[in-house]
């Protein structure tokens, strides 16, 4: 019944899509037929795919680091309480300030390259992941913890069966929002160092209202997002069993 709803109300946004592309003039809203036509043309030029190659490559490489970083990062802030403390206004620091600033100062150190954009994209997914995790290491069961710890159950074992089985939940949705906010920063990344990959393309066809192909390349991104989310869902459902198991 989920996938029905979701083909009715991609239906739906297609209806109103080619309402709004009759409504305002096609040089600003393409047709979906426009589009896709469009879409096709780019594909068979082979431009197309190598721009995915270039900003999936960037967006992976900035993800994954990200999660690798910040994952611990937040459990040991959450396990070592005083490290937590003295750490935790300074990452509230960092995450409430715009990424954007800090550009210039990447551009300057890295250059304009791929480690330029992959540092972007690992700023703007950490911080989440980061704080996420934290939260969900101090949300654990303290009293549940050390009830384990006083029928002598070892650190090693509460730490594997209660504060980590506590903390997945969160950390997923750390994942799920980093992954949101990398996959924007990837796209502000190609857009301020070197003009390459799908964020390029954007800034090409939009600045030369090719409106068609600039909807391709949103659609692209969308496409995106979609997948990683999906493939985070898969990964929490088999954590939450994985949760269970740990529990018992």
């Amino acid at each position: 019944m989920i996938i029905l709803y979701r083909l009715g109300f991609l239906a739906l946004l297609l209806a109103g899509w080619t309402a709004a592309s009759e409504l305002i003039s096609r040089n600003l809203v393409p047709t979906p037929l426009a589009t896709l036509a469009a879409a096709q043309r780019l594909f068979a030029e082979g431009r197309l795919w190598v721009a995915i190659g270039d900003s999936l490559t960037v967006y992976g490489l900035g993800f994954g680091l990200a999660a690798a970083v910040a994952i611990p990062i937040g459990v040991a802030m959450g396990t070592i309480r005083p490290l937590g403390k003295m750490l935790d206004i300074y990452v509230n620091a960092l995450a409430a300030t715009p990424r954007v600033a800090f550009i210039p100062l990447i551009i300057v150190l890295l250059g304009l390259g791929v480690q330029a954009k992959v540092f972007i994209v690992f700023l703007g997914a950490a911080m989440p992941i980061l704080l996420n995790t934290y939260a969900g290491v101090l949300a654990a069961d303290d009293e549940l913890a050390e009830m384990a710890r006083s029928l002598g159950t070892s650190r090693r074992r509460i730490f594997t069966r209660i504060t980590i089985p506590s903390a997945v939940p969160f950390i997923v949705v750390g994942l799920r929002i980093g992954a949101t906010i990398g996959l924007i920063n990837t796209v502000v990344a190609e857009l301020y160092t070197a003009v390459r990959g799908l964020g390029g393309l954007l800034a090409i066809y939009g600045n030369t209202f090719r409106m068609a192909e600039y909807f391709v390349i949103v659609l692209i991104l969308a496409t995106v997002g979609i997948v990683v989310t999906e493939l985070l869902h898969h990964v929490q459902r088999r954590l939450e069993r994985w949760r269970g198991e740990a529990a018992n």
